[in-house]
């Protein structure tokens, strides 16, 4: 008999999903770029960091991580005394996918005299080769108390870095990784949607092309791009992320219209993340059952790259769901 006939359907789906929870003492983490269904039953719907964070403070056993694989391992970073379980070990990212260590690797070795700024969008393994973690909530908190003669190698998303270096006239030495989901925006198309929706303003994640960010009223991520939805005085606003993020939108301000920034094609159904897209509620259920596929981290490995979260948590722990505690100084090794 084939593991798809023993997963059960429907109803029986979603209770023997909760059955297990409590059965685990599991929680479950969702990312916003997960379909709605996931995001419905997830005890924390979050930012990749933010979840991590939150499921460390809890008493689970088990963690479910409904997101990406770099994702996961981030929580079990945090959390290595959990079981830590990814509905599908294949949810990986093009911008870690574009970040082999041993190269990385070589291009520190090639500049001694630059600290290494690693968005987390990487491996565990960069991570450790990196000085401070960002996310796109802390990257401009971060930068800010680094001092300007100190030269920076960012990475792996070169569409953050510049945005960054322009922001802050900063020179920096870019790796050359993009987002799929984020390249994929047509400015052409999102110029003929704002003449069909004129005022509306556009919120757009860091991750985008230069030429989507030069179009944007607002420009942050995820958890900062739902704040601006919710404070934004109109009643429509174009949306320039990955689609499944405007469930919680729709959920918490049901009298707004959010609209996809569409892709090349017109539509915005490029523009849903492929990897994202590998998680789904039966693959969750044989996860929780199995505890498998299960993230496996070594000891010396997990460290180094705990040391460069650390340094990005002391630096701008105030981004992280937290009031803004003010500058830190930057402490080298």
């Amino acid at each position: 008999m084939s593991i798809e006939t023993k997963v059960p359907t429907g109803d029986d789906l979603l209770a023997e999903i909760n059955r297990l929870r409590k059965e685990r003492n599991a929680v479950i983490l969702a990312h916003y770029y997960q379909t709605p269904d996931i995001q419905d039953i997830a005890d924390f719907v979050g930012d990749s960091l933010e979840l991590s964070r939150k499921a460390a403070e809890t008493d689970a056993d088990v963690i479910l991580f409904c997101g990406v694989k770099f994702m996961a391992d981030t929580a079990k970073i945090l959390s290595p005394d959990k079981i830590v379980v990814l509905p599908d070990m294949d949810a990986g990212c093009s911008l870690e996918d574009s970040c082999p260590p041993e190269k990385f690797k070589a291009f520190r070795e090639a500049h001694p005299d630059h600290i290494a700024l690693t968005y987390i969008n990487c491996s565990t393994e960069v991570k450790a080769l990196s000085d401070v973690i960002v996310t796109s909530s802390s990257a401009e908190t971060i930068l800010s108390q680094i001092p300007p003669e100190q030269k920076i190698i960012f990475g792996p998303d070169r569409h953050l870095g510049g945005w960054l270096s322009r922001k802050f006239n900063r020179e920096m030495l870019l790796w050359p990784g993009v987002c799929i989901v984020h390249e994929a925006f047509s400015e052409t198309e999102l110029l003929k949607l704002k003449e069909q929706h004129p005022g509306a303003p556009v919120a757009a994640h860091p991750e985008c092309p230069p030429a989507i960010i030069d179009h944007a009223d607002y420009v942050g991520s995820t958890s900062g791009i739902l704040k601006f939805a919710k404070e934004f005085p109109g009643d429509t606003l174009i949306v320039a992320t990955e689609p499944h993020i405007m469930h919680q939108m729709e959920k918490a301000l049901p009298e707004k219209t959010f609209i996809g920034a569409p892709g090349g094609d017109g539509n915005c159904n490029c523009n849903i993340c492929p990897y994202m897209a590998l998680n789904t509620m039966e693959k969750m259920y044989t996860a929780l059952r199995d505890l498998e596929p299960r993230i496996e981290i070594e000891e010396d490995i997990r460290l180094k790259a705990k040391k460069s979260l650390d340094r990005m948590l002391e630096m701008a722990s105030g981004t992280v769901g937290m009031g803004d505690l003010g500058k830190v100084p930057f402490k080298g090794d």
